[in-house]
């Protein structure tokens, strides 16, 4: 399969969230391999100093709980402090059903606050930064978001929790998170350009990590994932699975507004390619819906100075 070309990103700073393994472990190489000075934040400081350490270029660690609202606040603070303009924002981080409902200290969905809600607070944050850097932002959603809704009376699957709803929907709202950005970002002039990308199914700690939390035993997903993953069925690895992101984060051919996704069949594995946003991911009055609730939700406004 051909590869994504990335640029030339010298003098370019990165951020990528879930940058300690996985896609974003992927992402994060690829970037600083074309020269881009990349910050990883991450939860796990041991693991992020480990991938700092292996990733050749420019690399920094900075810690980051996105289940934390005060988390992002913190990461947030510090990089405004600094006041270097961010080139590239990467939100790919996430957790995928756990079998059952967790609550974050916030008092949040586990799935919606650190796939969703978290991205969008720390997207929020850094905006000043965002706009001084006239950022390409690439919001990781995933096929889950075709089946995903959006119930404005549950948006914390408090009342009934499924693993797989919860995180369809968490998904669901990172698409048209990704979207509404880029409607507010041109008719308010903010210079950002925003997008979103899939990476079907690709084989990371993702599929075990979630669906095995809180488990005595292990999944009964997990021998049938790792039988697709060993024969290469309908699953692809990390350096295919993100051309999707990188193609949307980096390449001058992709634009804003737009879905990026694998090019094969279903659209689980395959090359880099525009793809139809989801029905699900159509409509704008939901779209902005979802931003005025999430913005009370994490305490956060999409306002700079000037405006």
């Amino acid at each position: 399969m051909p590869d994504v070309s990335v640029p030339d990103l010298t003098g370019k700073l990165a951020v990528v969230t879930g940058g300690s393994d996985g896609l974003g472990l992927g992402l994060a190489e690829r970037l600083a391999r074309a020269g881009a000075e990349v910050i990883l934040p991450v939860r796990n400081a041991a693991k992020g100093a480990a991938v700092a350490a292996r990733i050749r270029g420019d690399v920094s660690i900075r810690s980051l709980d996105l289940s934390s609202l005060s988390s992002v606040a913190a990461l947030a603070d510090g990089l405004n402090a600094d006041g270097r303009p961010i080139h590239l924002l990467i939100n790919n981080a996430g957790v995928m059903a756990p079998a059952t409902r967790h609550t974050t200290a916030d008092g949040l969905e586990l799935q919606f606050e650190t796939n969703y809600l978290g991205h969008f607070a720390l997207t929020a944050r850094l905006l000043p930064l965002l706009r001084a850097g006239h950022a390409r932002v690439t919001t990781q959603s995933s096929i889950a978001a075709r089946s995903g809704r959006i119930a404005f009376d549950d948006l914390q699957s408090s009342r009934r929790y499924s693993p797989m709803r919860s995180y369809g929907l968490s998904k669901l709202a990172t698409l048209l998170f990704g979207l509404e950005l880029d409607r507010r970002s041109r008719a308010h002039g903010w210079g950002i350009t925003s997008n979103v990308a899939h990476p079907g199914f690709t084989s990371t700690n993702l599929q075990s990590a979630g669906p095995n939390m809180g488990r005595a035993k292990p999944s009964p997903m997990d021998p049938i994932f790792k039988w697709m993953s060993r024969r290469g069925v309908l699953v692809q690895s990390v350096e295919t699975g993100i051309r999707p992101a990188l193609y949307a984060a980096t390449s001058p051919q992709a634009q804003g507004g737009r879905f990026y996704g694998p090019a094969g069949f279903l659209h689980l594995t395959g090359d880099a390619a525009e793809e139809k946003i989801y029905r699900s991911g159509r409509d704008a009055a939901v779209a902005a819906r979802l931003w005025d609730e999430s913005a009370r939700l994490a305490h956060v406004e999409f306002a700079t100075a000037g405006e």
